[in-house]
Parts: C-alpha cells; structure tokens; sequence
C-alpha cells in the first residue's frame, strides 16, 4: 500500500510503515508478546489493588471487633448498676457502675464510627478495572486505518 503524499494525505505512520513492511508472523508474535506484556501487568496490578483494599478491610473489620466489645462491656456495667440500683444497697456502686458503663458507651461509639469510615474507603481495584476496559480500544484498529 503506497500513500501519496499531497498536502491532504498526511505521511503513514510508524505503525502504518511496520504494517507495510512487516509480515503477519512477525506482526502476530509482536501482538501476542503485547498482549502477554499487557496481561501480566494487569494481574499485577489487580493484586496490589486488591491487598491495599483487604488491609483497609481488616482495620475497619478490626475496629468494629473492638466496638462489639466495648458494647459487650456496655450492656455488662449497665446490668451491674442496675442490680446494685435494685438491690437499694450501696448507692455509690450503682452510681459507679453506671459512670463506667457511660465511658464504655462513648469507646464503642467512637470505635464504631472509625470502622464503618475506614470500611466506606475501601474500592477495590479501580485502577485494574480500567485498565481491563481500556484493552479492547487497544486491540481494536482505529477507524482511520481501515
């Protein structure tokens, strides 16, 4: 394929001349030593992505853990105080329990909120998804060259 080059033709370019010149063989193993090249990365990329987002995962997870046992401790010194309460006995533990108890409730608060904010930023691969959908656009002649 020859290009006649007036001043509305523009000049073949580099992938155009290898295209001419090149043969199909060569051409195949270069796009399949591409694709391969380009896979590769992708999965490589998908696996930092992915192990940046379990370990956001996990604290988050974690610090709910954390909440659930601070809640545990809620529920444990609020029953404390109110036995003590009931029992007419002691005023000062029942007051005791029940300002323990308050601590607790405001630990399992803060810790709830700080596991469902780092859960929230947690977003998988974004990157490696894509990168994916961008392969086809790759892959597929432009409309000029056809």
């Amino acid at each position: 394929m020859t290009h006649a080059h007036g001043s509305s033709t523009p000049p073949p370019t580099e992938a155009e001349q290898r295209a001419e010149t090149a043969s199909l063989g060569t051409l195949m193993g270069q796009l399949f030593e591409n694709l391969s090249t380009l896979i590769h990365q992708e999965v490589d990329l998908a696996k930092a992505e992915l192990a940046q987002s379990a370990k956001k995962a996990g604290t988050g997870a974690g610090m709910l853990g954390g909440a659930g046992i601070a809640g545990h401790f809620v529920l444990l010194f609020l029953s404390i105080a109110l036995w003590a309460g009931i029992g007419g006995t002691a005023v000062g533990y029942a007051w005791s329990g029940v300002i323990v108890a308050v601590v607790w409730a405001i630990i399992a608060g803060v810790l709830a909120l700080l596991g469902k904010k780092n859960l929230e930023e947690v977003d998988g691969a974004p990157r490696t998804v894509d990168s994916i959908q961008r392969i086809p656009e790759a892959v597929t002649p432009s409309k000029e060259a056809r």
